[in-house]
């Protein structure tokens, strides 16, 4: 991504392993959670990441309480993921439309970078959303496909450019004690003085940026696990990513394998029921 795209992607804001897939190699302590999540093509053994707390308790609340008991796997691309969480699927006459239901809230995001769209990655569906926060109920597990080291480095260069550096500017911005760095970019900005505004980013609100914002870069692990079993690397850093399936990874392909209709909806339901496990 050139300069003058993310000078012009920055002007715009204002206005409007393969080894990490192994159960040895990633321990459940006594403080992680699980559930399981049984279909009629098998059992799912997910890990709830204690590093994403406001994701895991609501997720085993709604759990525990028997809420995605008899849901459907409501959009399903294979090579992508499948996607459940719907209240509104439950009783869901065949061929309707899903996955506009919701409880009424969100869920404010959660990102961390050791955290990331793997092929049995459990992270929060969402709408569009200047916070990215996610939905309270829907989700989706990642089947994904292999991807190449120029692939991962493209992947890298856009969230650097991206995501990570609209949120600094934004926050740079927004903060009161910038008052008067705001106060120009907004006069530079309905004025139409683009080269100025440039010049302004260029020379004042980048270097900011570059104090505080961490480049974003895949492990080595990371990228052998995208190489080897695959993902969804475009996904990384928009959705929050907040479990794993430890055990039943060929489940994701038994239900990404079914035909689908409009919207990407099995023609034949895939019903869930959930259990914690503790």
């Amino acid at each position: 991504m050139s300069k003058t795209f993310l000078l012009t992607a920055l002007t715009m804001i204002l206005c409007t392993s393969l080894v990490a897939q192994k159960k040895e190699s990633n321990p459940l302590t006594p403080a992680e959670r699980m559930v399981l999540i049984s279909t009629e093509f098998g059992d799912m053994k997910v890990k709830l990441y204690n590093e994403t707390p406001k994701s895991r308790d609501n997720f085993i609340k709604l759990a525990q309480d028997g809420f995605y008991d008899s849901l459907l796997f409501h959009r399903v691309i294979k090579s992508f993921m499948i996607q459940g969480g719907d209240p509104e699927s439950k009783n869901a006459a065949p061929g309707v439309m899903l996955g506009n239901g919701d409880i009424g809230y969100t869920i404010p995001a959660e990102f961390n970078d050791a955290f990331y769209h793997k092929k049995g990655a459990l992270c929060a569906a969402r709408t569009e959303n200047p916070e990215k926060a996610g939905s309270a109920c829907q989700f989706y597990i990642v089947q994904g496909k292999t991807h190449t080291d120029e692939e991962l480095d493209q992947q890298e260069q856009g969230i650097n450019n991206g995501a990570r550096m609209q949120t600094a500017f934004q926050q740079i911005i927004n903060d009161p004690v910038n008052a008067s760095l705001k106060e120009t970019f907004v006069r530079l900005q309905q004025n139409n003085q683009r080269d100025s505004l440039n010049t302004l980013i260029k020379t004042t609100v980048q270097p900011m940026i570059n104090a505080i914002v961490k480049p974003f870069k895949y492990t080595a692990e990371q990228r052998q696990v995208y190489k080897t079993v695959g993902g969804t690397p475009q996904l990384d850093q928009g959705y929050t990513v907040f479990g794993e399936v430890v055990e039943g990874l060929d489940v994701i392909d038994k239900i990404a394998a079914v035909q689908t209709g409009q919207a990407d909806r099995p023609l034949k339901d895939v019903r869930m029921k959930m259990k914690v496990l503790n």
